[in-house]
């Protein structure tokens, strides 16, 4: 028997408007849609009924399903003739392990595509007034996980390294850092960033529940705090962050904007319509 083809594809940050073609058109024609627990209902939905859906993230008693369980059910189905949607909040491989069940499957055999996603590196930021990069701010951008312990000394992240980017005026993002954002910023403050640069947080990017709030790396931890940011968030350091403030009213005309620099959890939402 031919086996079916497993297609890595990207749900984006959220907003179902912002899933690709490709990907709606892969959803309709999958047997089955393996998705992670960052993906929304919104976009699961876009598949017809008829399209099995399995929950293959963070269930809610805590356990999350392996990653070689992951394999194994892709494989096991994939090999029976079955073509799966593999579906993953934003970007398949950015802090996605797109690049490692890609090579899994190909290993065992299993035709396999990667259909890109819009990560939430790129679309946090922007939705919120705060491009990744501008011509008078930042000419690079770095996008590290924020889950590491940056003062661990086997570290895969060279802090003193990111700090020297940031200084230097490029642009840092940090994905998944809510949990460990004051070790974040002490590791870049002793790395030599100065106090007063531009930080923002955006939790939620994308979806109606989207929040923001600006602050500086001397003030950012004491302003989520106070604001109650959540997880899963993107946080961008650099000088591109002072964008916002330029642009703010024109999102909120367009009704993208959701909150103001340094805005509480129960202010009003910005209207949208």
């Amino acid at each position: 028997m031919r086996p079916g083809t497993v297609s890595l594809v990207g749900a984006g940050p959220g907003d179902p408007e912002l899933v690709t073609v490709k990907a709606r058109r892969l959803l309709d024609e999958a047997d089955a849609v393996l998705y992670d627990s960052l993906v929304p209902e919104a976009i699961r939905d876009l598949a017809p009924s008829s399209v099995e859906r399995i929950d293959v993230g963070k269930r809610g008693d805590g356990e999350r399903t392996t990653q070689a369980e992951i394999n194994r059910v892709m494989v096991r189905r994939a090999s029976a003739g079955e073509d799966l949607v593999r579906l993953k909040s934003g970007d398949p491989c950015v802090f996605g392990r797109g690049g490692e069940e890609a090579e899994h499957l190909a290993a065992a055999g299993i035709p396999v595509e990667v259909v890109p996603g819009v990560t939430s590196a790129v679309a946090g930021p922007g939705l919120a007034g705060v491009p990744a990069t501008h011509r008078d701010h930042a000419s690079s951008l770095t996008v590290v996980t924020g889950h590491e312990d940056p003062t661990k000394a086997d570290s895969a992240l060279d802090w003193d390294a990111l700090a020297r980017t940031v200084t230097a005026g490029g642009t840092l993002v940090i994905l998944m850092g809510v949990g460990r954002l004051p070790d974040n910023v002490a590791a870049l403050r002793a790395g030599g960033v100065d106090a007063d640069t531009p930080v923002a947080m955006i939790e939620r990017a994308s979806r109606p529940e989207e929040f923001a709030v600006t602050g500086t790396l001397d003030s950012i931890t004491e302003r989520a705090r106070e604001v109650g940011i959540d997880p899963p968030a993107v946080t961008v350091v650099g000088d591109v962050v002072s964008v916002r403030d330029r642009v703010t009213d024109a999102l909120r005309a367009a009704g993208t904007a959701r909150s103001s620099g340094g805005a509480v959890r129960d202010d009003p939402a910005v209207p949208t319509e």
